[in-house]
């Protein structure tokens, strides 16, 4: 098996390799209708990782193009990345780091004080009950949180209590978001619903950018409706320059690395590997989506 690879913005290098590919590992760039029809011997579109709204599925269909994914492949390492940024959120800890590197640290305003809080004696509201949110509900417990979900469905095996959306919303002190992006979910999280968080909210996106309002989000923080929010993804990736949660310092970002340890980089190559292997052989695939 020959694997190359190819940088996300090689347009040029991309064009190369997709006529000769007979299976793309996926991470983010979208795979149109119009990659799929420049792709002849394309076989298997290999996602690494869950989430499959950037790839046409139906016309991966048509072509007779398998897609798969990797259900639970990451979910511990976004689960960890979570936390982190639920920390670093409530204890201001980028800000901290910045005013030390700038020698302030030891200066700051007094009213920062009021920005910081603990995750013991907080409601943290999960929405989705996939298996990240089953791996941080008992973490969020043990810290002493009050942990509430919500879901389509209810989840009598879910270790924490379900509520409707919102009433999460409504006594929450961090939201946490865990859903996929469908038309359901696209922009859930918007200027009405951030409008009915409790004031002071903290808000937590480590699933799909597009379930937040963008120009709402960056609203509720100017006005300071939200406290503080940590991002893993973006409706835009990757931000704009000039976009306003760059400067605010309430918000603490990642470039989309939920899923980027050793470990489950280690996982995730076991399973691609496994299903070229499979592809190869006639074999039924791991987690066939189309």
């Amino acid at each position: 098996m020959q694997v190359d690879c190819c940088a996300e913005a090689d347009e040029e290098r991309f064009a190369t390799l997709i006529g000769e590919a007979d299976v793309i590992w996926h991470v983010l760039k979208p795979i149109t209708a119009d990659v799929l029809a420049a792709a002849p011997r394309l076989r298997l579109i290999q996602k690494l990782g869950v989430g499959v709204n950037t790839i046409d599925l139906e016309a991966a269909r048509q072509r007779a193009v398998a897609v798969c994914n990797m259900p639970g492949v990451n979910s511990q390492a976004v689960a960890e990345l979570t936390l982190a940024l639920m920390l670093a959120a409530a204890r201001q800890i980028v800000r901290f780091d910045e005013a030390i590197r700038s020698a302030q640290g030891w200066e700051l305003a007094a009213q920062l004080e009021d920005k910081l809080s603990e995750i013991a004696g907080s409601t943290v509201g999960l929405i989705g009950a996939g298996a990240i949110a089953r791996i941080l509900a008992p973490v969020l417990g043990a810290l002493g949180a009050r942990v509430i979900y919500t879901s389509r469905t209810r989840k009598p095996d879910f270790p924490a209590a379900w509520c409707e959306l919102k009433n999460l919303l409504a006594e929450s002190d961090i939201v946490s978001l865990h859903l996929p992006l469908t038309p359901q979910t696209q922009g859930l999280i918007d200027a009405e619903a951030i409008s009915a968080m409790k004031p002071g909210a903290i808000l937590i996106n480590t699933a799909r950018g597009g379930l937040v309002d963008h120009a709402a989000l960056n609203a509720a923080l100017a006005q300071g409706r939200l406290r503080a929010v940590g991002l893993d993804a973006f409706a835009q990736e990757p931000l704009a320059r000039d976009d306003p949660l760059i400067r605010c310092s309430s918000a603490v970002l990642t470039p989309h690395v939920g899923w980027l340890t050793t470990q489950c980089l280690d996982r995730t190559l076991a399973i691609a590997v496994e299903n070229c292997q499979r592809l190869a052989r006639g074999a039924p695939l791991l987690h066939r989506v189309v």
